[in-house]
């Protein structure tokens, strides 16, 4: 299921551009004006729950830290548990972790080590609001498997198409992303 092009006049119309954020050149989409338009965000979820009411999730897990405003919502909308992947130190209990590579350094992500363990062969959804490089998300839905948990899908409100992003991913997942920059 993909937006109609009304849905998508909609939703691309509440998502702002910020020139030179957060350097010089960079064109930042900024989702915060989506989320405060009602209609907007309404017409966003509900396509997210039509699309994904048939895929027989038990999970959705969002990225730290605008995939939990869509992926929490989403999960309540499915009736399937919520599971945040943070960014290394933020969760309480044992984690097991995953490293990426950024512009300038390394980074790294975790999720706890028994998220996914009340459901044997669990199905998970990944949500964020943007993929660019990839390497979160990447290292996200190896995460996911890593736990025991399969990743059958990466949804992004987002996709930075020039970045090769969603191209790598797909190594990994099926990758769904509802406006498509190029």
């Amino acid at each position: 299921m993909t937006l109609s092009t009304t849905e998508r006049k909609i939703i691309e119309s509440s998502i702002r551009d910020v020139k030179d954020f957060p350097k010089p050149g960079i064109i930042f989409k900024d989702i915060t004006t989506l989320l405060n338009d009602k209609e907007a965000y309404g017409v966003l979820m509900n396509h997210l729950y039509e699309r994904y009411k048939e895929y027989s999730l038990d999970y959705v897990a969002g990225i730290d830290a605008r995939g939990f405003i869509f992926g929490a919502a989403l999960a309540q909308m499915l009736g399937v548990g919520f599971v945040p992947i943070r960014k290394k130190g933020k969760l309480p209990y044992t984690t097991i972790s995953e490293k990426y590579s950024l512009e300038y350094g390394i980074d790294e992500i975790e999720v706890h080590i028994d998220a996914f363990n009340k459901t044997k062969n669990a199905r998970v959804l990944l949500i964020d609001d943007l993929i660019a490089t990839g390497g979160t998300a990447n290292a996200a839905a190896k995460l996911i498997n890593q736990a025991g948990a399969s990743c059958v899908e990466a949804c992004f409100i987002i996709g930075l198409n020039f970045l090769d992003g969603q191209k790598n991913l797909k190594e990994t997942t099926d990758v769904y992303s509802l406006i498509e920059v190029n």
